[in-house]
Formats: C-alpha cells, sequence, structure tokens
C-alpha cells in the first residue's frame, strides 16, 4: 500500500490514532517526557552540559498538537484559533509566572545588583517568549556574554520557541484546512507536503546556520522548526503503517537507548541544532512509533509505569525550576558547579518545587471553569497572570529609573571619580552620595561612538565594516584618529571622544571584542585564524585611507598579577605605521583581577580590603613600554595608572564612582571622568597642536 492510501485511509495499530475519534491517553508518551526532563536536568545540573532533552520535548509537542488540529478537522469541529490560544496560555503561563516572580525574588535578595538589569530584561523575554531571541541577539556580543554566570531565566529560549510555534502551527492547521475544502484535498496528505516542505528547508537553514554560527544557531527560532516538523509528521503518518509488533518492540528500545545516550556520545551544545539533532529527535520519534505494544518487553512497559508518568505529569514545572535553583544556589554559594551531592539536593528541590506548583497552582487554574464561559473571561484570566509579573517588575525598573536620576542630577558635585586622585582635590560631596552609575546599570555602561563609519571612513571589507564606529566626520576636521583594538581599547573611547570633540578631530574606531591588534604571524594564524584575519582587513583599510593617528592599548595585564607584557609586535607595527606617517599613541593596560571587581564593591562595600588590592600585585613595577621610549620616531606613550590606582592601592571605587564593570573593564563613566586629564597628557605627549 502506497504511503498516499496509507494516510487517506488510516488505520488503527498500536502505534498510531483512530481518526474520527477523540485521541486516547497515552502513558508512554508521559514517560518519554519524564526521560526527557531527567535527560535536561541532570546534564544541567551534575555535568554541565546539553543532553537533546530539549529537542525531544520540541518533537513531543508538536506530535500532540497534531493529533489536536487533525482530530479537530477530521471530526469536522472548528479550528477556533483565538480560543486555542487563549487555553493554550492560560494552561501554560500560571507555572511560568510562578516561577518567574519566584526567581525575580530570589535574584533580588541573593544576587549582586550588577546583574539585575540583566535579569529584568530576560524575565520579560521570558513573560512574553521572545527568549530565545534576547540570547540569540547577545550570543555574538562579546560583552554581553562575558558573565561569570548564566543568567537564571536562560532556559526559557526553548519555552519561547515553542511559544512561538503554538502560535505559527494553528495558522498553517488553519490555513492548510482552509486550501482542502476550497480545492478538495486530503487533508494529511495536504499537511504532509506543507511540514515535509518545512522541514527540508529548515534542516538545510539548520545544518548551514551551524555550521557558520553555532551560537546563534542554536537559538533560532528557523533552525528548530524542523524538530517540530518531525514531530508534525510522525502524528500524520504513523496511523496510516501497519508496524508489526516485534518491529515496534525493538523500535522502542533502539530509540530509548539512542535517546539516553545522544548527550554522552554527542557534544551537543557545539554540534547542535543541525544534523547532530536528529539523533535524539528520530530517537524519539522511534520510541513513539513503537507506541503501546501490550508486551512485557516493550519500553512501553516501563514507560507507562506510574512513577514515570506522574513525573511527565509535572516535567513542564520542573523544567521552569531546575535551572533557577540550580543558578541562584551556585550564585549563593559561591560554587562555579555542583557536586554530585550539592546537584542532588538541588534535582529534589526542583522537584519538590516542580510537584507544589502543578498540584497547587497549575493544576487548580486548568480545572477552574470560569474562563472558559466564553473567550473575554479566558482573555482576562491570561491578562491577570501576565500582570502579576508586569506589575512588580515595572515598578522595580521605575524605582530605580527615578533613583538614577536623582543621582545624575548631583553627579558634578557627588561623583567626581578620577579627579579625586589629582593633587589638590577637595572633596564636596555629600557623606550619603550615591556611587554611579547604579550598580544595576554597570553591565552595559560601555563607551560607545555615535555611529557607524560611513562615507570615506567606511571599510570595504564586511567583517571590519560591521565593527566600525565614528563620533563626526566634517571637511573641516583638524585631525582622523583611529582606535583599534578590543575591548580594552573600547573602554577608552569615553576620554578619546570627548576630546576629539573638543578639539575637531573625526575619532573613530575598529573594534572586535578579545582581538589585539598584532602582527599575524604563523602561530598566531594558528591560534586564532578569526582575529588574525581580522587584523589583516584592518591593515589593509589603513594602507587605502591611512588616519592621522592610530590609538591602540599597548601593554597587557594580568589578573591579579603583575606579570604585565607588551602587545606582541607592537614596535613592529607601530613602525609599519608610522612610516606612513600615522602618529601612533599607545596606552598602558588598566590593572585586571581574578574576581569580579564590580560585585565585589556591592556585596563587600567600598572600603572592604579585599576591593582595595595592593598595585604592585597587580601591574609591573616598571611599564613596559620603558624599552620603546624614543626608539620609534612618531610614537607616544600614556600611562593613565595615577588616576586608577592611588598608587598604593587600586580600589572598585574612586570618587564616588564605580571603577571597573566587571573584573577587567574600566566603566564608561569613570573613564569619562578622566577625559579633561587625559586630553592634557595627549596633547603634552604628542606635541600636537591644541586646535
Amino acid at each position: 500500500m502506497s504511503v498516499a492510501r496509507a494516510l487517506a485511509s488510516p488505520r488503527r495499530n498500536g502505534a498510531g490514532v483512530e481518526p474520527n475519534r477523540k485521541s486516547k491517553f497515552r502513558p508512554e508518551i508521559q514517560g518519554l517526557r519524564s526521560l526527557a526532563v531527567l535527560m535536561v536536568v541532570s546534564y544541567h545540573v551534575w555535568f554541565g552540559r546539553v543532553s537533546g532533552g530539549v529537542d525531544v520535548f520540541l518533537l513531543i509537542s508538536a506530535f500532540l498538537m497534531t493529533l489536536q488540529f487533525v482530530g479537530k478537522y477530521e471530526q469536522g469541529r472548528p479550528m477556533a484559533l483565538l480560543k486555542h490560544w487563549l487555553h493554550l496560555f492560560r494552561r501554560l503561563l500560571p507555572a511560568a509566572v510562578t516561577a518567574i516572580t519566584a526567581t525575580l525574588a530570589a535574584s533580588y535578595v541573593l544576587l549582586p545588583r550588577t546583574r539585575w538589569l540583566d535579569i529584568m530584561d530576560q524575565a520579560w523575554a521570558s513573560l512574553f517568549y521572545y527568549e530565545n531571541a534576547l540570547l540569540q541577539a547577545r550570543a555574538v556580543d562579546y560583552y554581553a556574554t562575558d558573565h561569570s554566570l548564566a543568567s537564571p531565566f536562560q532556559h526559557f529560549w526553548s519555552l519561547s520557541i515553542q511559544g512561538q510555534v503554538f502560535i505559527l502551527w494553528p495558522l498553517a492547521f488553519a490555513g492548510a484546512a482552509l486550501l482542502a475544502k476550497r480545492f478538495r484535498l486530503h487533508y494529511r496528505i495536504l499537511l504532509c507536503y506543507i511540514f515535509a516542505g518545512v522541514f527540508l528547508v529548515s534542516l538545510t537553514y539548520s545544518i548551514v546556520f551551524t555550521i557558520t554560527n553555532q551560537a546563534q544557531a542554536y537559538f533560532d527560532t528557523g533552525a528548530r522548526l524542523w524538530e517540530f516538523a518531525l514531530g508534525t509528521l510522525v502524528a500524520l503518518i504513523l496511523p496510516g503503517l501497519r508496524i508489526p509488533r516485534t518491529g515496534r518492540i525493538i523500535m522502542g528500545w533502539v530509540g530509548i537507548l539512542a535517546m539516553l545516550s545522544c548527550g554522552i556520545l554527542l557534544n551537543v551544545q557545539a554540534a547542535f541544532p543541525g544534523v547532530a539533532a536528529l539523533w535524539p529527535t528520530l530517537a524519539a520519534a522511534s520510541v513513539i512509533a513503537a507506541g503501546q505494544t501490550g508486551s512485557r518487553f516493550g519500553v512501553d512497559r516501563i514507560l507507562s509505569t506510574g512513577p514515570l508518568v506522574r513525573l511527565g505529569d509535572n516535567s513542564y514545572a520542573l523544567y521552569l525550576w531546575h535551572w533557577p535553583v540550580l543558578v541562584i544556589a551556585l550564585a549563593a554559594t559561591g560554587r562555579d558547579h555542583a557536586g554530585p551531592l550539592s546537584g542532588a539536593v538541588i534535582i529534589v528541590v526542583s522537584m519538590g518545587l516542580a510537584y507544589l506548583t502543578t498540584r497547587f497552582v497549575e493544576k487548580p487554574w486548568r480545572e477552574w471553569k470560569w474562563p472558559e464561559v466564553n473567550r473575554r473571561r479566558a482573555a482576562v484570566s491570561v491578562a491577570a497572570c501576565l500582570l502579576i509579573v508586569v506589575v512588580p517588575l515595572t515598578g522595580v525598573q521605575m524605582q530605580q529609573h527615578f533613583a538614577a536620576e536623582a543621582a545624575q542630577a548631583a553627579a558634578q558635585r557627588n561623583n567626581p571619580g578620577a579627579q579625586a586622585l589629582i593633587p589638590g582635590f577637595v572633596d564636596k560631596s555629600d557623606s550619603d552620595a550615591t556611587i554611579l552609575p547604579a550598580a544595576e546599570q554597570l553591565p552595559v555602561d560601555w563607551a560607545t561612538l555615535s555611529g557607524p563609519c560611513t562615507g570615506a571612513l567606511e571599510p570595504a571589507d564586511d567583517a571590519v565594516r560591521n565593527t566600525c564606529s565614528q563620533s563626526r566626520e566634517s571637511d573641516d576636521s583638524s585631525k582622523s584618529v583611529l582606535v583599534l583594538g578590543d575591548s580594552h581599547a573600547q573602554q577608552w573611547l569615553a576620554a578619546i571622544a570627548a576630546v576629539g570633540e573638543q578639539k575637531d578631530w573625526t575619532v573613530y574606531a575598529m573594534l572586535k571584542g578579545g582581538c589585539q591588534v598584532q602582527p599575524s604571524t604563523d602561530d598566531f594564524r594558528a591560534t586564532n585564524p578569526d582575529c588574525a584575519a581580522y587584523n589583516d582587513a584592518v591593515q589593509e583599510q589603513i594602507a587605502k585611507n591611512p588616519p592621522d593617528a592610530i590609538m591602540l592599548v599597548g601593554t597587557a595585564a594580568a589578573p591579579s598579577s603583575p606579570a604585565e607584557v607588551l602587545t606582541p609586535g607592537l614596535e613592529e607595527l607601530a613602525t609599519t605605521w608610522t612610516g606612513q606617517g600615522i602618529d601612533v599613541v599607545a596606552i598602558r593596560d588598566n590593572p585586571r583581577f581574578d574576581f569580579n571587581m564590580a560585585d565585589c564593591v556591592v556585596t563587600k562595600g567600598k572600603d572592604s580590603p579585599d576591593c582595595r588590592p595592593a598595585q604592585a600585585n597587580l601591574l609591573a613595577t616598571e611599564s613596559p613600554f620603558a624599552p620603546l621610549e624614543g626608539k620609534v620616531r612618531g610614537m607616544t606613550f600614556m600611562d593613565m595608572t595615577d588616576l586608577i590606582c592611588d598608587g598604593t592601592n587600586c580600589p572598585g571605587v574612586v570618587g564616588n564612582t564605580f571603577v571597573y564593570l566587571d573584573n577587567n573593564h574600566l566603566s564608561r563613566t569613570y573613564v569619562a571622568s578622566m577625559s579633561s586629564a587625559f586630553g592634557d597628557r595627549l596633547l603634552a605627549a604628542t606635541g600636537w597642536k591644541e586646535q
């Protein structure tokens, strides 16, 4: 019998569902959910890896949704999309809102304020199902991903994709129903064509995207659609297939073993969601296809046992709870991973919270009849769920905004920053002055220029163009100054741009996170090919359109160590540029730490000895620039250490201003407070005309 005929006349067998009847409960699928969530939780907690269990969840959700909508069509019931969406999110939101609210409260109490802004942003994204898009955008941002701990809402990426598909898939089912009725097409066969197309296009896109940029592809909805499409195809095709019981017994065991071994044998996080994700999804499809064998040797006998079915009932809540419990527990204990015993405690606590949430929140809300009377009541119940998070979250953010505005209004008096280290400074700040920037704003307190490079400054190479920014460009600019390097060069834009604005310079920057400016030697190309290629492209751009001056960071400090060194190849690069008539200014690196200085100040206080390490333990006693002094004509050096450290210690707060935004980067606010002194020293060192 052909597949088309089988679809047109589906049979009922142990693996399928009889058409024109309400689908029956499948206990083995609940058991499959249990195994999937146990894979996710155990791998996250104990191994710090990804298991492939989430991919199984995605496939199961599409499988069940397809049964629901195909059943509606074959029974002649209306699709009623709005009613379906309201009913669906009325069931999903209570548990999610409970977890989000509790996580926000725990984060407020237990996590440092430097993490609050990111956590609140991700709370909004999780509540409205766009967490995956937020993580995808930040996956390519070097600075956004530079966190010592993950967000307690990071796991909402998969729920966000699921929520988006829960909107998209019903539209496809309803559109196919209209086409089937209009052109007298067989509904199942039409859906097979549609979702086979989605499967092929999405899988191809996923494979290519994963190869080219796995970090972004991992969170991309389009790169995951094929997993849902596969679940839909299984639901569509399975009822029309006749699989012998022996074959289904074998399929079930092969599927379970393959699914459980996926995270062990594959580096899932580095390979998914490309072709490697076929492993767990096809494994789960095999288990679903095996169905209820009625054999004591079938895997369904185990999956249908009471404990696994009950755990399956709590699987959604367990997924919601396990990640924030893990992240907040690690933050509270100061550990970077869970051990066997602490991991077991985290899992038990998560299971307890999952049970309580399912029993006392999700189940009562689901069984509440009032919202089911009409769509208006359903909409009210959904809105009420959302407001439980929206109201307090909005209130906290408004309070932070007004407090920051009040502090900023008095900043000139209360927050002198680096000026407090200038000899003769008289402190006139209030005794209770707020430290700026607000701790929750520190992670985004990065110096930037006003826009992308345009006109003559726009690089021809795409990679360089995407990293090029400028402050201004005009025909009467007295000097063009190019800032090169990584994040440690970027932080100085707060001072360089201010001086450029005052002196009528065109300041522009070509910056790539984690990529030092150095010659592309064979060793460097072998160890960091992407950075070497970028530096080569920058060199070509400089040769085509040379600036008047290049500024870069010329040393590299070591975390909590005086082992500071020159940037490799600095003299060679400077000689090349000065030979082209370009002035070169090398800035000494700032101290770096093996702990988060901003968090130290927030949690221990600015006067804590832990937040005021000795300068001698952080930077070389003699500047690494010393051997280069006078060797390269047209090259000058700047050392701002005396406005970062007080000569004895390097504190985390100077002049009521956070010096650092993390463990090694200066805050934009603090560097801006150095701009006047920076300008004076720059002009004195270079001999540039003050015009």
